[in-house]
């Protein structure tokens, strides 16, 4: 007697990523794949415009290196001119006025590494606190940290001249070192990436082994947050390093000049009776003064990479 069920051919079995097997595509509602994702044209010709922004300024800075007072008067200034100069420039410049140009080298490497150091160093403690530590008044701090990051830090600058004049601290290096190391920025980035990057069972599996406050944060929550230490040393470093206003209004003795305020002193000579002409020197020392900055960006890129993308995804 035969069963009253049809028989029918079995379905094929739907194909799985395995061994062998090529994970399924995604498609989205236009068939744009993953591995094929879709274009923008509007996107492309905004990053070339960024692109040719940044790196114009760049060639000419490199291109006018090379050439001497006269030859930048005499070619363009998108091409090179008949003499090859930039050695002799390198030269000039550091001898230039009994090698002044290397004091301020100096003078700008001090305000990094106490002010810029020092500002990491306060974001990092005062952003673990902030995150995994409650306390009474914790979104008053929020608030006026968020409120600090909307204030530039020109706005502050009078007000700050005028405390440490008050206090004499006026054309000295504390008066750059000081405001330096209040950096509202950090602070709020490594609250995030602290939060994101620790997890408070690993904290409190740490206190329950006996760990006191002090040794949890440096053999536990300090190698977690490396790429954030490194993202704010970054961004601190390249803040100190660019600093032009607040030393102009500090600072009346050349010998403590950062990098910056003293090329802004030869780039015036130009324009003062009887004052050398040295356009060529101020241009070969804006390049020297920003390849520390590449390289730094350079070495240290996985690490600010992932330090900025803190929080961006969650499990």
């Amino acid at each position: 007697m035969s069963s009253p069920l049809t028989t029918a051919s079995p379905a094929a079995p739907a194909k799985t990523s395995g061994p062998g097997r090529s994970a399924p595509r995604l498609r989205g509602t236009r068939g744009h794949s993953a591995d094929k994702p879709r274009r923008s044209v509007l996107l492309t010709v905004l990053t070339s415009l960024v692109v040719v922004y940044t790196v114009v300024p760049l060639i000419w800075l490199v291109v006018n290196a090379t050439k001497t007072q006269a030859g930048l008067a005499d070619s363009s200034g998108m091409w090179f001119a008949d003499d090859f100069a930039l050695w002799d420039n390198i030269r000039s410049t550091f001898t230039y006025h009994d090698g002044v140009f290397t004091r301020w080298l100096l003078n700008t490497l001090l305000y990094v590494v106490l002010g810029a150091g020092g500002a990491t160093l306060l974001a990092v403690l005062g952003g673990y606190a902030l995150a995994k530590f409650d306390f009474p008044g914790k979104r008053g701090v929020f608030a006026t940290v968020i409120g600090a990051v909307a204030v530039p830090g020109t706005a502050l600058a009078v007000p700050t001249f005028l405390m440490f004049s008050e206090m004499g601290l006026t054309d000295t290096p504390w008066a750059v070192i000081i405001p330096s190391l209040v950096s509202p920025f950090g602070l709020y980035l490594m609250w995030v990436f602290a939060t994101e990057a620790i997890p408070a069972e690993l904290l409190e599996a740490a206190r329950i082994d006996g760990a006191g406050e002090a040794r949890t944060f440096f053999t536990v929550a300090l190698p977690l947050l490396a790429p954030g230490i490194v993202t704010v040393l970054l961004f601190t470093t390249v803040a100190t390093w660019n600093n032009y206003f607040l030393p102009l209004i500090m600072l009346k003795d050349p010998d403590w000049y950062p990098l910056t305020l003293g090329l802004s002193a030869w780039n015036s000579q130009a324009e003062t009776i009887g004052g050398e002409v040295i356009f060529n020197l101020v241009i070969t020392g804006s390049l020297v003064t920003i390849l520390p900055l590449i390289a730094a960006f350079l070495l240290l890129q996985k690490y600010w990479q992932s330090g900025l993308a803190a929080g961006s995804v969650k499990e």
